[in-house]
């Protein structure tokens, strides 16, 4: 098959090169352009990231004699060269808005990992296996943007994807109030031991808007499309606290949760066993076989052995039990910088290409 052409705004970040490592090899996507600031524009890429490579996986070759290019000022070049980008930028939320939107305007589909266009009513926010649906709103944001082609779509935050998913299939019970405290790993903060040194041998139970967004996402995740907006759900309330570890990759939830109609343990194993979303259906290159993975052991999930599993884009569920205050507790493991950023973003626009949203030129 043709190869879509592909874009990466904001290349020189984590989230960025991440994407890079996706992209690479991909059976749809080809790397086309890398932007970034206007610093590191006109340097070849491996000059751009020297000395901060931060992935375990060596810089392609394909990308390293690439020329990165203005992601601002070169913005119209860009969009007529490639079918959709993917936007990781360090911006200013304000300017990150308005940058997605003039690409959406120059006809140029983005796939945000940015947090700035999650609560625009007729941005899908979308986790493909669980609220595929919403990507019908994407017409009445064309409508508004006056495009044919261009348009934006978000994946939400790191800190919802492993809780989030692991309670989407006992929805039906009537879940009607979740804790959760998230211990998020630091490469969620774009940072390495080597660069952030006072992490080592530390936590810090605060990261800024972190608990906001843990708490808000999952009801929009939720909600329903309704007159071209995306209404977000009135129920669970959910409160959050969010902490760092001192863990390279992978965020861990212990999640509590009551329901409207108590389920056994027995039905959330059954589910999760049996759950499928729109990626397994669709069999998209980067949708794990199975989503959701519960282990019987005490000690399980654990970051080291479980984050990679499914390449990174499973979550792994385990210590399911009856709580004194709440029905259930569990805790939850995804990968947050594959299933949490730039994978579940490259899975998300798997499904949009899927699905025809986005269209070759």
């Amino acid at each position: 098959m043709e190869k879509y052409k592909v874009g990466i705004i904001g290349a020189t970040g984590m989230v960025g090169q991440r994407f890079i490592t996706l992209i690479s090899g991909h059976p749809w996507f080809e790397l086309t352009v890398l932007a970034a600031s206007a610093r590191s524009a006109g340097k070849t890429y491996e000059e751009a990231v020297s000395g901060r490579w931060a992935m375990e996986a060596p810089l392609p070759e394909e990308a390293k004699t690439m020329i990165v290019r203005d992601a601002v000022g070169e913005a119209e070049k860009i969009a007529a060269e490639v079918d959709f980008v993917f936007c990781a930028v360090d911006m200013k939320k304000d300017e990150i808005r308005a940058l997605e939107e003039k690409y959406a305007k120059l006809e140029c589909p983005v796939v945000s990992n940015n947090s700035a266009n999650r609560w625009t009513p007729d941005v899908p926010m979308v986790v493909p296996e669980l609220n595929p649906e919403h990507l019908a709103v994407i017409e009445a944001q064309k409508k508004r943007l006056g495009t044919k082609r261009g348009f934006i779509a978000v994946k939400s935050n790191c800190s919802i994807q492993n809780y989030v998913p692991a309670l989407h299939p006992m929805r039906e019970f009537g879940i009607n109030k979740i804790l959760v405290c998230t211990y998020q790993a630091i490469s969620g903060a774009g940072k390495t031991f080597e660069r952030w040194p006072e992490m080592i041998d530390n936590v810090i139970p605060y990261i800024g808007g972190e608990e906001e967004k843990s708490e808000q996402e999952p009801l929009k995740i939720w909600g329903t499309v309704q007159n071209g907006e995306i209404v977000k759900a009135a129920a669970p309330a959910i409160t959050a606290q969010c902490i760092r570890v001192p863990v390279t990759n992978g965020h861990m939830s212990a999640t509590f949760v009551s329901f409207d109609k108590k389920p056994t343990e027995e039905d959330f194993i059954s589910r999760w066993a049996s759950f499928k979303g729109r990626a397994q259906e669709l069999q998209l290159p980067s949708a794990p076989k199975q989503f959701l993975h519960y282990f019987t052991e005490n000690d399980r999930p654990q970051t080291k052995s479980e984050r990679e599993l499914e390449h990174g884009m499973a979550v792994s569920i385990g210590r399911l039990r009856p709580d004194t205050q709440y029905d259930y507790k569990f805790v939850a493991l995804s990968h947050n910088t594959l299933r949490g950023a730039a994978g579940g973003a490259v899975l998300l626009a798997e499904l949009l290409c899927a699905e025809n949203y986005i269209t070759r030129k």
